[in-house]
């Protein structure tokens, strides 16, 4: 695409003041002209513009004016900077300052209009959206196209093409006619009629006198495609007031049927305003309620502290495995509804836990023929770390994720189910939401909480609706000036708000002290989790953890017995009691105190763990600040009586025991049978079952076996934690091309810089074959003269070369050195020392004197 802006589109404007001799031409001079500061600039706030990094100025305008990069780059613009774009595309080309301002601020004026204004146009500036001085504005080409207001496509201002436009296939009799009904005289050719009436359409008194002449029924429709759309429907014997309306040209045709009211009409219309509703200053975050902010720490801990207890229930729960993976990827419905009431809550909470603990990396599928869901290794190692670093990694992870777990339950646009820990609910605009809604809750006052409303309001001035005034995906187009209300950005900042509440990063809706720790210290729509290194997210995951610290409660190391089998633990424990009382006890009831409760299957399950009587008595006993309970001493004693009183070991296996009739019974059980047992001593029955068989067929028979090894000790048996190979957090699916660093972005500005001198730099008069533009074409015998001579001279010269890969490249270079066939010389293109094979030289120019 040409870099040349320098045609206006508006052949009915005023003739463009003469050009000074230092405007540019085109958006590549105007590059040019650029600081190095200001082209770094460019490259960081439209990162697709280095991908690969550009040869010269003249490319990196090219691509610039390249329509995906022009639409990107509008779509982050926040209202008020595409309310200036949308007025430069309806002004004539190119356009003054004085009469942008007009356009937004119309006749009467608007201070806050006046005072954005110059930011705005800042900002496309910036962007290269925008070049020119002030008095010669340039929208690039790209942008007027997809903002300028077409039939297919009408402009996000409302308003209709200009009377040059809309009568350009009018017969030149009929616009002599129009231009005689508007009361003006007629002309010797069709153009200057035209202009004719386009000043008569911007005279602001004269226009005022044709429509107070005008039927009140003819004002009534203006007034209906005043704000557009300004398309509109008459029959082939229109009523008298539209009739009134065509034949003054107030009303063009433009199809059989189909009338539009002109640009310049309109704007008289309406003061002169391009929209009807300027918004030059972002809406303000309200407040909704304050608390005090020791009580919204104490309420963020509070859920910081449930948040961390929901997550290791749900990867106890899937300890031993969890829910098998679906053909398609993701969790089951039935799976979902399962770990929902595991966790007492419902699908939707349930599925942000999963999700939660998938983005920190702490489930992940094992990869199995089953394939099935389970806690990763890292899992063990985020359970060995204090409670405060655990839930800073939680929300580290959940504040950096794509993985978007409100869309689970819904549908997407092949209409397929969304599931949880499924393949489809990636949202690359998620943490940029994420870290926008708690930056702008972090500047309410210390213990405010935001109107939600109000800020889902300000999130749509800084990033409006991409569908406003452009296609949609089935072509049409949104002229609306609101955006809906279920837009994905809203949904994600209302799920942002229900998920910090719930992760503890907010308390009662206001920003936590450790909350706004996490957060870089930024101001901007572009602050988020892309412009932050790891190193920098460490140190706030650390400081927000130090935060959080002091307001946990301390671990316990005592419960409460109770006469009723049940043990009631005041608080959370530490970790070695609450491992032991979950073997030994069933939980009953959580809550601000957990209630466990005593059986004989627990107490079975402690002893099979490898624990006596005698050591859970004493467990007991060391851990309670009330006396162990007389029924629960008699539990553990009768449980532990019966417990290991058989013995199995290998044989295949056998069972040996001191109580010859209680051998005889299992014998004569008929359901010992599959067992095939025959007794080899009055003590001792062998099996043709292995070990493990034998155990959990006398189990099922009502006995309670113990395990014994070769050398007759009690074996210990747990229950099999299930772990996946090491597996990682998933990466964030990126918005678009990397941010690129200060480091790659200086090193960028370098290499166009030094490829645009090698593409401008003047050069002397060159034969036919070097002078039109392509690369020089020497002999190897010319080529090397050149280069010697240089040598001796110390001048730079233009060469052209090609490397290993085929790629052609111009470049400047200094000839220190030519031997072997090689040349060694400064490339400043490349700004270093280099050395080139001479056949690779496809030829070399001398550079002009100046």
């Amino acid at each position: 695409m040409s870099t040349d802006e320098t045609q206006p589109t508006d052949s009915a404007s005023a003739p463009a003041p003469s050009r000074a001799a230092d405007t540019p031409r085109s958006l590549a001079e105007a590059l040019r002209s650029r600081e190095d500061a200001a082209l770094a600039d460019l490259l960081r706030a439209r990162p697709d513009l280095l991908n690969p990094v550009p040869n010269d100025l003249t490319q990196l305008a090219t691509r610039a004016g390249t329509r995906a990069s022009v639409v990107r780059a509008l779509e982050r613009l926040d209202r008020f900077a595409q309310q200036v774009a949308e007025a430069l595309a309806v002004a004539q080309d190119p356009a003054s300052y004085e009469e942008v301002l007009a356009l937004l601020a119309g006749d009467e004026g608007d201070p806050a209009v006046a005072r954005a204004l110059p930011r705005a146009l800042g900002t496309l500036h910036e962007q290269a959206l925008v070049w020119g001085p002030d008095d010669r504005l340039r929208l690039v080409r790209t942008a007027r196209e997809l903002l300028a207001p077409t039939p297919q496509h009408p402009s996000p201002t409302g308003l209709g093409p200009t009377v040059a436009e809309a009568t350009a296939g009018m017969s030149p009799t009929r616009v002599q006619e129009i231009v005689a009904a508007a009361g003006l005289p007629t002309t010797h050719d069709p153009v200057s009629a035209v202009r004719s009436l386009t000043a008569l359409f911007t005279d602001r008194t004269r226009m005022s006198a044709l429509l107070d002449s005008a039927p009140a029924e003819s004002v009534e429709v203006l007034s209906r495609l005043l704000w557009g759309p300004p398309y509109g429907q008459v029959t082939a014997d229109p009523a008298r007031h539209l009739r009134w309306l065509l034949d003054r040209g107030l009303l063009l045709p433009t199809a059989p049927g189909t009338v539009v009211l002109p640009r310049e009409a309109a704007l008289h219309l309406r003061a002169g305003r391009a929209h009807r509703t300027p918004e030059p200053t972002p809406p303000p975050v309200e407040v909704a309620r304050e608390y005090r902010p020791q009580v919204v720490d104490a309420a963020a801990a509070g859920q910081a502290y449930t948040a961390l207890a929901t997550v290791e229930e749900l990867l106890k729960d899937w300890d031993e495995g969890g829910p098998a993976v679906l053909r398609a990827g993701g969790l089951s419905v039935r799976d979902l509804k399962r770990t929902a009431v595991a966790l007492d809550t419902s699908e939707p909470l349930a599925a942000f836990w999963v999700e939660l603990a998938y983005a920190a990396g702490l489930l992940a599928s094992d990869g199995d023929a089953d394939e099935r869901y389970a806690a990763t290794p890292a899992y063990d190692e985020w359970q060995e770390l204090p409670a405060p670093e655990r839930w800073s990694a939680l929300a580290t992870a959940w504040l950096a994720a794509t993985r978007t777990a409100g869309l689970v339950g819904g549908r997407d646009g092949k209409d397929r189910t969304l599931s949880a820990l499924g393949p489809h609910l990636d949202r690359s605009a998620a943490p940029e939401v994420r870290h926008r809604v708690l930056a702008l809750v972090g500047t309410l006052p210390e213990g405010a909480a935001p109107v939600p409303e109000s800020l889902r309001a300000r999130l749509r001035w800084e990033r409006p609706s991409a569908s406003r005034g452009r296609p949609d995906q089935d072509g049409a187009a949104n002229p609306s000036d609101s955006p809906t209300p279920q837009d994905l950005r809203s949904r994600i900042a209302e799920w942002t708000l229900n998920e910090a509440e719930l992760l503890g990063v907010t308390g009662r809706g206001a920003l936590s002290s450790h909350g706004r720790a996490l957060l870089p210290d930024a101001e901007t729509p572009e602050s988020t989790a892309n412009t932050t290194t790891p190193t920098q997210q460490a140190v706030t995951a650390a400081q927000a953890a130090r935060l959080l610290a002091p307001l946990l409660p301390e671990p316990l190391d005592h419960v409460l017995l109770q006469a009723d089998l049940t043990a009631v633990a005041p608080g959370p424990l530490e970790r070695p009691l609450g491992d032991a009382l979950a073997v030994l006890a069933d939980v009953e009831s959580k809550g601000g105190a957990t209630v466990y409760r005593f059986t004989p299957g627990s107490v079975r399950r402690a002893l099979d763990a490898g624990q006596s009587a005698s050591d859970l008595h004493a467990f007991l006993a060391a851990h309670s600040r009330t006396p162990v309970p007389q029924p629960l001493a008699y539990l553990i004693d009768d449980v532990a009586r019966k417990h290991g009183h058989l013995r199995i070991g290998a044989a295949s296996a056998y069972v040996r025991c001191d109580d010859e009739a209680l051998l005889n019974e299992i014998l004569a059980d008929k359901r010992a049978q599959s067992l095939r047992l025959r007794r080899l001593a009055p003590t001792v029955l062998a099996a043709q079952a292995d070990p493990g068989t034998l155990l959990d067929g006398l189990r099922s028979m009502g006995f309670a076996p113990a395990a014994e090894s070769a050398e007759g000790d009690v074996l210990i048996t747990r229950a099999h934690a299930h772990r996946t190979p090491p597996r990682a957090a998933p990466e964030p699916v990126p918005d678009g091309p990397p941010l690129p660093g200060d480091t790659l972005i200086g090193a960028a500005v370098r290499a166009i810089r030094a490829g645009d001198l090698a593409s401008t730099a003047p050069r002397k008069e060159a034969p036919a074959s070097a002078s039109d533009g392509r690369l020089p074409r020497t002999t190897a015998a010319e080529t090397l003269a050149t280069m010697q001579a240089a040598v001796l001279t110390g001048e730079a010269v233009w060469i052209g070369y090609v490397n290993a890969e085929g790629t052609a490249s111009q470049r400047v270079i200094a000839p220190v050195r030519v031997e072997g066939g090689f040349v060694t010389a400064y490339d400043h293109t490349a700004d270093e020392v280099r050395t080139y094979p001479l056949h690779r030289v496809t030829g070399v120019a001398e550079l002009a004197d100046d």
